[in-house]
């Protein structure tokens, strides 16, 4: 493998190992201020020991996240230096707020929460907890904003073979990076509420603090399916701004060949990129993808160079799972909601959400692979390819030493996080508070 391959890897791998924990810290944050405020206007003490479980669990993975997210960053210098000096005007930006705005806002306040227990008033430390949720969804809209230009790039002019950024405003506002928040975000959350509904499951099947987890089961049921629902209806518009932006990607995430009109989607296809057609189409939906793209007529990867498509039988895949498992979380938590008075009698519901707990962090992980790999071979789309952003300094066997020490030192967090995670949600709640 070249240099271009091994740190596309190398970024992969410590990306898609970050967003493990990305997810569940937008959702969860959320939910625990909720908790709290809850409690602040009942006074029921069950609030009280709602927002001290699901908040240590919420640490830990908040602990664990900010440590694999650092890597990411030391990446654009070593791997990817030619990216950094063509993009680091624009790309730069948004980073720096997120550092310098909304994640020293999110930390200050996560402080003031952990140790403000009984140094301040009731209210003030709720209102700290609900400032933590807002940073921590507001460091994720930078980070996609960043994203978003790579994915759509707005506001810059190149100059000095380099690209500079002339309207901040754009780069702020561009609809694809406003719209992939959107829908990352939504689906935190959808994570989030699926690991309440698992582990709510967990001692509802042992019997354990059945009124407790009948009420965290409630709330994570109507948050997932309000999140489930949501981030089909966002995804919907995103696809449109795909095919508006990225004709490539729109075609490969249907394996669509031929430019057509009132393209139909085809339930079960099998694309075979080698003979540049689909080896296996049936059970076609009339219309149903220029539906899908908001065009009457959708873009064929014969319309490209083969040197300009991103992988297809990935992206084609990737993408239907991700939908697939939406579409399943809506069914599922929408079956939680309406059982919920009861659940602890259906043994069959709660065996389904405990092993759902890891599928939205799967469907995360497609989604993120339908974004990245569907924009190959660009890594701005349009004006820089992936090839021509690896640092020219480094060598393949630099590459596979770092790469190697990122996996041993990744997988022994992740070894930290599971234990850490099953250990204290396992235990269940104090008893008193």
């Amino acid at each position: 493998m070249d240099t271009v391959l091994l740190s596309r890897l190398q970024f992969a791998i410590t990306a898609g190992f970050h967003f493990i924990f990305v997810p569940l810290t937008l959702g969860l944050s959320v939910l625990v201020a909720y908790m709290e405020s809850k409690y602040l206007a009942t006074g029921d003490k069950d609030y009280l020991r709602m927002t001290k479980f699901w908040g240590r669990l919420f640490l830990i993975n908040f602990a664990l996240g900010v440590v694999t997210g650092i890597t990411l960053e030391f990446q654009f210098g070593m791997n990817w230096a030619e990216y950094s000096r063509y993009v680091g005007d624009i790309f730069g930006s948004p980073l720096a707020i997120e550092a310098t705005v909304a994640f020293f806002l999110e930390s200050t306040f996560l402080g003031v929460w952990i140790f403000g227990w009984n140094r301040i008033s009731p209210k003030l430390h709720a209102i700290s907890i609900w400032l933590v949720a807002l940073a921590t969804n507001l460091s994720a809209l930078w980070i996609l904003i960043a994203n978003g230009w790579m994915q759509h790039p707005v506001g810059y002019v190149i100059n000095n073979a380099r690209a500079e950024m002339v309207d901040f405003w754009a780069v702020v506002t561009n609809p694809y990076g406003l719209l992939k928040f959107a829908h990352t975000v939504l689906s935190g959350w959808v994570v989030a509420g699926f690991f309440i509904l698992g582990i709510s499951a967990y001692h509802l099947l042992r019997k354990s603090e059945i009124n407790f987890f009948k009420k965290s089961l409630k709330i994570g049921a109507v948050f997932a399916l309000l999140s489930s629902i949501l981030v089909a209806g966002v995804g919907h518009f995103h696809g449109h701004e795909v095919a508006h932006t990225q004709p490539t990607k729109m075609a490969a995430m249907e394996s669509l060949w031929e430019t057509t009109k009132d393209a139909p989607m085809y339930l079960l296809l099998i694309p075979d990129p080698a003979n540049e057609k689909n080896s296996v189409e049936a059970i076609g939906i009339p219309s149903m993808l220029s539906i899908l793209a908001g065009q009457k007529e959708v873009k064929g990867l014969k319309d490209f160079s083969p040197s300009e498509r991103p992988p297809v039988t990935l992206t084609f895949i990737s993408f239907r799972l991700m939908v697939g498992l939406g579409f399943l979380f809506i069914i599922i938590s929408l079956w939680a909601f309406f059982k919920f008075k009861t659940v602890e009698h259906s043994r069959t519901l709660l065996r389904i959400l405990l092993w759902s707990i890891p599928l939205p962090y799967i469907a995360a992980q497609f989604g993120w692979i339908v974004a990245e790999v569907g924009r190959q071979p660009w890594i701005v789309y349009g004006i820089l390819k992936t090839s021509d952003a690896v640092s020219k300094a480094v060598t393949p066997a630099q590459v596979v030493a770092s790469l190697i020490g990122f996996t041993i030192f990744y997988g022994a967090l992740g070894i930290i996080d599971i234990y850490l995670l099953s250990k204290y949600a396992r235990k269940g709640p104090e008893k008193e508070v």
